[in-house]
C-alpha cells in the first residue's frame, strides 16, 4: 500500500517523534539530576549539623589542652621526657604543642536544617497577618470557636505560653474554657485568675478534686458555648494564625472535624520534629493517632457520642476520635502547623514509653472500636515502640484467592515465586487461604519453563492451572485475560520475581481485602539485601508516581513509623496487588492503554475514585528480585512509550499538579525519603 502522505511530512513527523524522544530522555535525566542534588543536599546538611553541634566540644576540649599544655606540670613532663630520650632511656621525647584550630565565629558551620529553612519560608509576615484580617472580615460566618483546657501542674512557663498563645491569636471569635483540675501547685491558679481578669473570654473552672483528664475536659466541654471545639494540652501552643485557618476551612468546608500539622517545641521555644500529615486516611488512624493535634470537632458532635470517656485516660483524645469519625466523614486536614507539642519531662512528646496507661487505654479504644464497627479482629502492639498498633482482622467466610501470575520463560524465578507460595509451612486452608494459581504463560519458549510447568501441574493439579496466551506483552491486557478465568473471589496479581517470606501472608491480605471499605491490598517488597522496593506509591513524586521509602532498610521505621504501620496510600504496586473481584470487575480492571507502566497506579486510582481506601502491610513481606541498577529506559522505542503513558497518566489524573491526599505538600516530589519540600 503507497502512503498518500507527502515525504516531507512523513520526514517531518519522524523528526518531531525523535525531537520528543530526545526531550524526554532530557526531562529524566534532569529529573535524576534534581533527585541526586537533593540528596546530596540532605546528606550535607547532615554533614554540617554534625560539625555544629562538635564545635561547642571542640572549644571545650582545646581550652583543656592549652590549660594543661601550660601548666608546670606539663612543662616538667616534657623536660623528663626530653632527658630520658636524651640517654636512651626511651624513643618518646617530649611532645610538640598541639591546639586544634576553632572556627570561632561558628558562621562556616552554622547551617539551617531542613526544617528551620522551611520555617523561615512558612514564617507569619507582617502582610500575611494583614491578609489574616482581610479574609476574615469577607467570611461568610465567622464562628465561636471553644479552645478546651484541662489543667493540672504544668510549670508557670509552661502555662503562661500556652495563654499567651492563645489570647494572642489573629481570629478573635474564641473563648478559652479552662479547667484546673485540683492543681497541686501554688502558681496554677493565681496565673489563670490573672489571665481571666484581663480577658472576659478566658472562662476558669476549678475542680474540688482531681478527677483526671477526662472528667476535667468534660467540665471544660460544659463550659462550651462555641460551634466548634479546639484541644489544648496546658504546656503546648498554637500558632498565632491558629483558629484563624480553622475558621477559614470551615468558611469554605462544613467539616464536622478539622485537624492540622503539628511540630515540637521545647522549653527554649525551639521547634523540631513537624509531623505532616495526610489526609484523612481512616486505617492509618487504626495503626496510630496521626490526628493528634491540632484537633478541632463540632461541639453537638462530641455532646452526642457522650464526650471524652473516663477510663481512656492519656488516650482520650484518640477514642474521641475513632467514635466521631464512625459518625461523620466530613473531615477536613489542614496541611500547616498549626500546633506545637511542648517537649518536657511532663509530657508525652518527650518519651513515647513515658506513659504506659495511655498505651493501654490505646488498645482497649482500638479494641471497643472494631466491635462498634462489627469487624471483629485483635490489636497488636508493638512490643518496641509504644503507640504503634496493628489489626488483625478475623477472617469471616474462608473464599478462594485467585493468584494470577504473567510469565514468559525466566524458569527460575518462576520455581522460587511457586515455591514460596506452596511452601509446606504455609498456613492451613481452613485459615483463610484456599488459593489457586493462574499461570498466563504469555508466549514461553525456554524448554526449561516448559518442563517446569507441566512439574508443578502433575505436582499441584487442583491448584495450579496454565493459561496461554502468545501476544505481544501488554501487562494490563494479559493480567484482564488471566482475570477471566480465575474462579475465586479475590485476585491476587503477583510478578514472577517476587518470594513469599511471610508464612500468612495470603491469609492477611484477606482480612484486608474482604473488608466492605478496602480497595486494593499492597505489600511491603523488598531487594535482594532487605532494602525497601515498595512500601505503598505516592503521586507526584517524579512526575507521575514512585515508591516510598525506597532503599530504606526493612526494618527502619520510616516517617512516624509508617514503614512498619498499615497506612493508607494512593496506590500499591501491581507486583503484589490482592483485590475482590466485584471490586476489579466495577472500575473495568487494568486499562491497557497503559501496556507497561502506571497500570497499577491506575487502577488503584480509579478504584479510589469509586469510594475504596487502598492500604499497605507491612507485615506482608516478600522479596521482589527487580534490579536497582535498572536505570532510566534510554532507547528510542522505550523512552517513546513512557512518554505517551506518562501523558495519559498526568492528563487522566493531573499528577504533576493535584497532590496526593495521602501525602502532604509540604514534603518533596524528588526523593522518595519524605524529605520537606525545600
Amino acid at each position: 500500500m503507497i502512503s498518500d502522505t507527502p515525504a516531507d511530512v512523513r520526514e517531518a513527523r519522524a523528526r518531531a517523534a525523535e525531537l520528543e524522544t530526545r526531550l524526554t530522555a532530557i526531562r529524566l535525566s534532569a529529573w535524576e539530576m534534581d533527585r541526586r542534588l537533593a540528596q546530596s543536599e540532605f546528606a550535607l546538611s547532615r554533614a554540617l549539623g554534625h560539625i555544629a553541634r562538635t564545635q561547642p566540644l571542640l572549644r571545650i576540649m582545646r581550652g583543656l589542652l592549652v590549660s594543661m599544655q601550660d601548666s608546670k606540670f606539663w612543662q616538667l613532663r616534657q623536660r623528663w621526657f626530653a632527658l630520658k630520650k636524651r640517654f636512651g632511656m626511651t624513643e618518646i621525647g617530649p611532645q610538640p604543642y598541639f591546639a586544634p584550630v576553632i572556627d570561632e565565629t561558628d558562621e562556616r558551620w552554622e547551617t539551617e536544617l531542613p526544617y528551620q529553612r522551611w520555617l523561615v519560608g512558612n514564617r507569619l509576615r507582617p502582610t500575611d497577618i494583614a491578609r489574616i484580617a482581610e479574609l476574615t472580615a469577607r467570611m461568610r460566618r465567622r464562628p465561636l470557636i471553644s479552645v478546651l483546657v484541662p489543667v493540672y501542674d504544668p510549670p508557670e512557663d509552661f502555662l503562661r505560653a500556652m495563654l499567651d498563645s492563645v489570647v494572642g491569636q489573629h481570629y478573635r471569635n474564641w473563648e478559652l474554657c479552662i479547667v484546673d483540675d485540683a492543681s497541686t501547685q501554688p502558681h496554677v491558679r493565681p496565673i489563670i485568675e490573672e489571665y481571666a481578669a484581663k480577658d472576659d473570654r478566658i472562662r476558669p473552672f476549678y475542680r474540688g478534686t482531681n478527677g483526671h483528664i477526662a472528667a476535667a475536659s468534660n467540665d471544660a466541654l460544659a463550659l462550651a458555648k462555641g460551634e466548634f471545639i479546639a484541644l489544648l494540652d496546658h504546656d503546648d501552643t498554637l500558632a498565632p494564625e491558629a483558629l484563624f485557618e480553622v475558621a477559614f476551612a470551615l468558611d469554605g468546608d462544613d467539616a464536622d472535624i478539622v485537624y492540622s500539622d503539628e511540630d515540637k517545641i521545647d522549653g527554649e521555644g525551639e521547634r523540631s520534629d513537624p509531623y505532616f500529615k495526610p489526609d484523612w486516611a481512616p486505617d492509618s488512624l487504626l495503626a496510630r493517632n496521626y490526628v493528634s493535634h491540632l484537633g478541632v470537632y463540632r461541639t453537638a458532635l462530641v455532646r452526642e457520642i457522650g464526650g471524652f470517656r473516663a477510663g481512656f485516660e492519656g488516650s482520650q483524645d484518640y477514642d474521641l476520635v475513632l467514635r466521631a469519625s464512625e459518625r461523620t466523614r466530613r473531615i477536613r486536614h489542614i496541611p500547616r502547623v498549626l500546633y506545637h507539642w511542648r517537649v518536657s519531662a511532663h509530657s508525652t512528646a518527650g518519651a513515647r514509653d513515658q506513659k504506659g496507661y495511655a498505651q493501654r487505654a490505646a488498645v482497649r479504644a482500638l479494641a471497643e472500636a472494631l466491635v462498634r464497627r462489627g469487624e471483629p479482629g485483635r490489636v497488636v502492639e508493638d512490643p518496641d515502640v509504644p503507640g504503634i498498633y496493628s489489626i488483625r482482622y478475623d477472617i469471616r467466610t474462608p473464599e478462594l484467592v485467585s493468584i494470577i501470575i504473567p510469565t514468559r520463560d525466566h524458569a527460575d524465578d518462576l520455581e522460587r515465586c511457586l515455591r514460596s507460595i506452596f511452601q509446606p509451612h504455609a498456613e492451613p486452608l481452613e485459615a483463610g487461604t484456599q488459593f489457586e494459581v493462574v499461570l498466563l504463560d504469555n508466549g514461553s519458549t525456554d524448554p526449561a519453563t516448559e518442563r517446569l510447568l507441566a512439574a508443578w501441574q502433575a505436582r499441584e493439579p487442583d491448584r495450579f492451572r496454565v493459561v496461554r496466551h502468545d501476544v505481544p506483552f501488554n501487562f494490563s491486557a494479559i493480567n484482564n485475560h488471566a482475570a477471566t478465568h480465575a474462579r475465586g473471589r479475590y485476585l491476587l496479581f503477583l510478578n514472577n520475581d517476587t518470594e513469599a517470606i511471610t508464612p500468612d501472608w495470603i491469609a492477611a491480605m484477606v482480612e484486608q481485602a474482604q473488608r466492605p471499605s478496602i480497595g486494593a491490598v499492597g505489600a511491603k517488597l523488598l531487594y535482594a539485601d532487605d532494602t525497601v522496593q515498595h512500601a505503598g506509591v505516592v503521586v507526584g513524586l517524579g512526575g507521575v508516581a514512585g515508591h516510598s521509602h525506597k532503599y530504606y532498610p526493612a526494618s527502619a521505621p520510616g516517617y512516624f513509623y509508617m514503614l512498619q504501620t498499615v497506612n493508607n496510600y494512593s496506590a500499591v504496586t501491581g507486583a503484589c496487588l490482592m483485590v475482590r473481584r466485584d471490586v476489579f470487575d466495577e472500575v473495568g480492571g487494568f486499562d491497557p492503554e497503559l501496556a507497561i507502566a502506571f497500570n497499577d497506579v491506575d487502577l488503584c486510582m480509579r478504584i479510589a475514585a469509586a469510594g475504596y481506601y487502598n492500604v499497605y502491610l507491612p507485615h506482608v513481606q516478600l522479596y521482589h528480585y527487580e534490579s536497582k541498577s535498572r536505570g532510566v529506559e534510554d532507547t528510542p522505542e522505550k523512552l517513546a512509550r513512557f512518554l505517551r503513558e506518562q501523558r495519559i497518566m498526568q492528563r487522566r489524573w493531573h499528577t504533576s499538579d493535584v497532590p496526593d491526599p495521602f501525602y502532604n505538600l509540604n514534603l518533596t516530589l524528588l526523593t522518595e525519603d519524605y524529605a520537606i519540600r525545600a
